[in-house]
């Protein structure tokens, strides 16, 4: 099994795994920065779609408070996707851009835990009230931390009681 194929497979094999934890601590961005800064490779897919290979960077401001993910040209659209989240008092203000659509603009409360970090706010996806999760679960994988970044919903007019992945982003060191 290719590395590509794998990473795909560790991405449906963790859907909905990692639940945000009664031990949940509220932190700030620079909590994250420093884990995440750098150059990754990976694949990206959602659960209905096929798996695309994306490299992605990540850089933080000096004093922790941006964080800014550009992922690849071609994950989804034909520009490169970025996520810019701000710190802005005791929550984090998040601004997503694709380059076709007009940005989103989100608040979002960021969340320690057990083996990883979780952004949870409200808003709205494809015109659809959601509670939304972005979480970044780290792997040990060859004395190497990866990390599988989910992108998740609770639909509000969905009678289900859980998150449904929308996305997940496989985040390998690039070698």
């Amino acid at each position: 099994m290719n590395c590509f194929k794998l990473s795909w497979w560790v991405i449906i094999t963790l859907l909905g795994a990692s639940p945000i934890s009664a031990f949940a601590t509220k932190v700030s961005l620079d909590a994250i920065c420093p884990s995440l800064s750098g150059e990754w490779q990976g694949s990206a897919a959602n659960p209905n779609g096929a798996s695309k290979r994306v490299t992605s960077s990540i850089m933080c401001s000096a004093d922790g408070r941006n964080m800014y993910i550009s992922v690849s040209q071609g994950a989804r659209f034909v520009n490169s996707e970025t996520w810019w989240f701000r710190q802005r008092g005791s929550d984090i203000e998040l601004v997503y851009s694709d380059g076709i659509n007009a940005d989103i603009y989100q608040t979002l409360t960021l969340y320690q835990q057990a083996g990883g970090f979780a952004f949870l706010g409200a808003g709205e996806i494809k015109q659809r009230p959601a509670l939304i999760r972005l979480s970044f679960d780290a792997q040990s994988v060859d004395a190497q931390t990866q990390w599988l970044w989910q992108q998740s919903a609770h639909f509000l007019d969905d009678d289900s009681d859980h998150y449904q992945v929308v996305r997940g982003i496989s985040l390998m060191p690039v070698e």
